[in-house]
């Protein structure tokens, strides 16, 4: 808008326009001159007129210049004000851009944020409030980075830096709820979380299951544990179960997920094993992936037996992921197999009420959702409560019948992402409120987006860098540009640097999509970032911080935010 008159000065415009005035009265001064030079007495009253009509002129040429001057310069029209003006309004709205805000927080101060419900004091444990609209920030973890943080509606755990598991809300202690170090010394990587139970994943592989009650922590049975000082062993502090299964030569576990009754274990050589996770309710949906596995034909031995998914056997895994009850696995082939609840068509198969779930991994049907002449691969799978979603890279390849000298999008990759499941929260995300999904239908918000890499000189897919399913809602960050210089010595403090887009939708029943209001929504949509006290009247878009290197007890850490959508709560912490 600026910039087609902005760039032609006020000074321009009065020269230019004194000059065709001077031009113009040229005719009547000549004549006054020549009189003038020739000393001709007769000619004085006819130059007396000429000098009255020059004047006129001249204060003509004068008035006319101020008033293009006024007009330039007046309120009336801003396209034409100075150019000065322009500067200074640029760097204005370079301080007040939404997308200069979040970073120096996250380089100066990581943490934890939280908002969503409070019954259980999960969100604030030192707030009696039932409900944090908005994010917060949790004081407990303030300054601190975290491994992996879970969030359950009644309790909420995290692995710190060093690997200790921390615990906090009603469902740990009804009296001590605040947060507490509970199982330590184990270098923890990640966790899940079921109804009543933690499974922790040790960076050296090990599983430990423990219950999540303080209660049932302190009473229950111990396990002796060894020492590196020699002849000297103990009793562990609390209660725990240490989960092995039958694993290859050099074969290690490297990722969990869990659901309400289950669990998922992925291998190094891309191996699936399920067990039962709750010590109240044993799996009864088929979210195992055994065939026939009941409580009453469960084999002898622990409940919590490990039970490797021989289904998938042919396939080597990478990915896998668990709603409340149903199942998904991914494989390096990019096909993607689903089992467990289909009650909301959350397998991306035909719901039958006569038979509500699938107890063996079926392959979900990826390439049926494209028409024409397109190659879809899954690449990220993810579930939670009784939604599932994948993200799939479609790629223009020749038809039979064409000719690839006339095509200009062959081998174009599409990135798209598609949901299945419950809808009457809106978690699909697709802007339609539907009951049961059970085919996959498309986020048209997070699909099809691409933008210019300026480094190769053409047009790539945007693709979804991170995808959370909470019971009801949803949050997804976006694979887009950030500008932030991947340099070590990079600290995020230059105000052209930026963050991925997150973008949240679904049930909104506990403000857990921190928009400050109760309100469902359909469709992905932006959020405002929490304000500084001292920028309370700045209202930023809510931006998560990729891979940089921060301050954290005057160390240099290398560290990232991440989305974490549980049940009814939602948090973004800073993630080594």
């Amino acid at each position: 808008m600026w910039t087609h008159r902005g760039r032609q000065s006020v000074t321009t415009v009065v020269t230019n326009s004194s000059r065709r005035l001077v031009r113009s009265n040229r005719a009547v001064a000549t004549p006054w001159r020549r009189a003038y030079a020739s000393s001709n007495k007769e000619s004085e009253p006819s130059a007396n007129s000429n000098w009255l009509r020059n004047s006129l002129g001249v204060a003509g040429a004068g008035t006319a210049a101020v008033f293009i001057y006024e007009y330039a310069t007046s309120n009336r029209n801003p396209i034409e004000k100075p150019v000065e003006k322009v500067k200074d309004l640029t760097k204005s709205a370079e301080e007040l851009s939404s997308q200069y805000v979040q970073h120096k927080r996250s380089v100066k101060s990581p943490g934890v944020y939280v908002w969503g419900t409070n019954v259980y004091r999960v969100v604030d444990p030192d707030s009696k409030e039932s409900v944090v609209k908005t994010p917060r920030k949790f004081t407990y973890f303030e300054g601190q980075v975290l491994r992996d943080l879970k969030l359950g509606e009644r309790s909420g755990a995290a692995i710190t830096e060093n690997g200790d598991l921390v615990q906090w809300g009603k469902g740990y202690s009804e009296t001590e709820f605040k947060p507490t170090k509970t199982l330590t010394g184990k270098n923890l990587a990640s966790l899940c979380m079921s109804n009543d139970r933690i499974l922790a994943l040790s960076s050296d592989g090990n599983v430990y299951s423990l219950p999540i009650a303080k209660e049932d922590q302190l009473g229950g049975r111990k396990i002796k544990e060894g020492s590196w000082v020699p002849f000297r062993s103990g009793t562990s502090s609390i209660s725990y179960r240490l989960l092995q299964p039958v694993l290859k030569f050099g074969e290690r576990v490297t990722a969990l997920a869990g659901g309400l009754d289950h669990a998922l274990l992925l291998t190094s050589s891309g191996r699936v094993f399920s067990v039962a996770a709750s010590t109240e309710n044993y799996p009864s949906f088929g979210q195992l992936g055994i065939p026939g596995l009941t409580w009453a034909t469960r084999p002898k031995g622990p409940v919590d037996a490990l039970h490797e998914i021989t289904a998938l056997k042919g396939s080597k895994i990478v990915q896998i992921a668990a709603g409340d009850y149903h199942s998904l696995a991914l494989d390096k082939d990019g096909n993607v197999f689903a089992f467990g609840d289909n009650s909301f068509g959350q397998l991306a198969m035909e719901y039958n009420p006569s038979s509500p779930f699938c107890d063996t991994p079926t392959l979900v049907p990826i390439r049926n959702l494209y028409r024409g002449p397109w190659l879809p691969k899954a690449t990220r799978v993810a579930a939670g409560g009784a939604n599932s979603f994948f993200t799939v890279d479609a790629q223009r390849i020749l038809s039979s019948k064409e000719d690839p000298a006339t095509l200009r999008d062959l081998g174009r990759i599409t990135a798209d992402t598609w949901a299945c499941g419950r809808g009457i929260w809106g978690a699909l995300g697709t802007g339609k409120w539907t009951h049961v999904q059970d085919t996959p239908a498309k986020v048209k918000a997070l699909s099809g987006l691409s933008e210019f890499d300026e480094k190769t000189n053409r047009l790539t897919p945007i693709r979804i860098h991170d995808i959370s399913v909470g019971t009801t809602h949803v949050s997804a960050v976006m694979d887009n540009s950030t500008h932030v210089d991947s340099a070590p010595s990079s600290t995020l403090n230059e105000t052209r640097d930026w963050g991925y887009d997150a973008l949240w939708w679904g049930g909104n029943e506990h403000f857990q999509l921190g928009t400050g209001k109760r309100s469902n929504l359909s469709k992905p949509n932006y959020i405002h970032a929490p304000p500084e006290e001292a920028d309370e009247h700045q209202e930023a878009r809510l931006q998560i911080m990729p891979r940089h290197k921060g301050k954290v007890d005057r160390r240099t850490v290398n560290m990232e935010q991440r989305v974490v959508c549980g049940r009814h709560i939602s948090a973004i912490y800073s993630s080594v």
